[in-house]
């Protein structure tokens, strides 16, 4: 089994999609590596360090992938970067499908086995290789080191001869695995935090943390959570209720983390404009779901930008900015994925259709899309036109035609 590691292309990423690290892990598991040349320069790990580690280092992705069976990305690879990829091998990356549904037929056209790492199922099998949940704890730690830089006072409460400093109010809107980590590294920094998550089940996760969990109306979250822990769609009257309960909590806050997302669809807007302009001169707001459309209405991706004395940061690849770290974390991620499939006999990746995991984060095989969100539908077979005197033969045949056109 050979394994080829890429540089990443796209503009402002900086991660790797291996490590001198998992490197040696791959020869353990008797698989080779090919590591481009500078692939992971950004995240401080140089040539050397995966020549060291049993790597070749190759001059281009051509002769990275050349003979490849499996290719590691962090990000979607671009159409001039699959130019060179065979037809067979297997793509491993964070592909991001449901903002660019186009790249998987092009994966299917190309013979390329897609495999989206962000497509992972959250079951107890594959925590492990989860990398939205090791990406968002770093995204969400992030948050709040980016906030403390620019909100341009101190965050913990200090008693001085000189008279006392307040503590900062942090308002975390989301208690996910960004959320939590937001709300832990703002607790060790000394702010006062308060969350508000659509889940009642959060309350507890976000008191365990030393915050306050915030809501406008506690009974009827929990009537509307279901046994699963998740959270029914709430009445108008308790979104209007709840709008202006946070619109008022937010006017109290020196920083507010947003922090929503829903996969392939839009980032929801918690945030307007009015919500922004509330805020005390000198607050600071972080947008963590920018790329998706964003949670916050004046928010702009890639950017730091100022309104009314109020400081909105809308980052773009937040984990990418601790990329060492983050890389060190997503190679793990991937190192998991791959061995949990590598015959122990053989070396070989064995991708067993039939694995909920394997089912989860196929995208493509074999020249065809698999994944159900990405499988073109059905077209309607055309109306033939034909007389009453019709035969069952002729009947036949055109459904065997139609379905041999899909």
């Amino acid at each position: 089994m050979k394994i080829a590691v890429l540089k990443e292309t796209r503009p402002g990423e900086t991660r790797v999609a291996a490590t001198p690290e998992t490197v040696k892990k791959y020869l353990g598991l008797g698989a080779s590596v090919s590591v481009q040349t500078g692939a992971g320069e950004a995240a401080r790990f140089s040539d050397a360090d995966y020549a060291d580690a049993g790597a070749k280092i190759c001059p281009s992705a051509a002769d990275a992938v050349q003979e490849a069976d499996i290719i590691l990305k962090v990000q979607a690879p671009s159409s001039e970067e699959m130019r060179v990829f065979a037809r067979g091998v297997k793509l491993i990356g964070i592909l991001s499908a449901y903002n660019a549904p186009d790249t998987v037929p092009a994966y299917a056209r190309m013979g390329v086995d897609a495999m989206a790492m962000d497509f992972m199922p959250r079951i107890t099998r594959a925590q492990s290789m989860d990398v939205l949940s090791s990406q968002s704890n770093l995204a969400g730690y992030k948050a709040v080191i980016d906030a403390a830089a620019y909100y341009g006072r101190a965050l913990p409460m200090m008693m001085t001869a000189a008279g006392t400093i307040a503590a900062a109010k942090v308002f975390v809107m989301g208690a996910g695995v960004a959320g939590l980590q937001a709300i832990a590294t703002a607790r060790r920094l000394g702010a006062v935090v308060s969350a508000t998550d659509v889940r009642f089940a959060a309350k507890e996760q976000v008191n365990s943390l030393g915050a306050t969990f915030v809501t406008v109306d506690e009974e009827a979250m929990k009537e509307a959570e279901t046994e699963g822990g998740y959270a029914k769609e709430m009445s108008d009257d308790f979104k209007k209720r709840q709008a202006e309960f946070v619109a008022g909590h937010i006017a109290k806050q020196d920083i507010v983390i947003t922090t929503a997302l829903i996969p392939g669809r839009p980032a929801p807007r918690l945030v307007d404009a009015d919500m922004v302009r509330s805020m005390k001169a000198g607050s600071v707001m972080v947008d963590l779901a920018v790329e998706a459309g964003g949670n916050v209405e004046l928010a702009r991706l890639g950017e730091a930008i100022e309104t009314n004395g109020v400081t909105i940061l809308g980052f773009a690849n937040v984990p990418g900015r601790l990329a060492a770290d983050a890389s060190s974390l997503y190679a793990r991620n991937i190192y998991n994925f791959i061995a949990a499939f590598t015959d122990k006999e053989s070396g070989n990746f064995f991708a067993d259709p039939e694995d909920d995991i394997i089912k989860g984060v196929s995208l493509t095989r074999d020249g065809k899309v698999v994944h159900a969100a990405f499988e073109p539908e059905e077209a309607e077979p055309a109306p033939v036109e034909t007389s009453s005197a019709a035969t069952e033969t002729e009947e036949v045949e055109t459904s065997s035609s139609s379905d041999g056109n899909e």
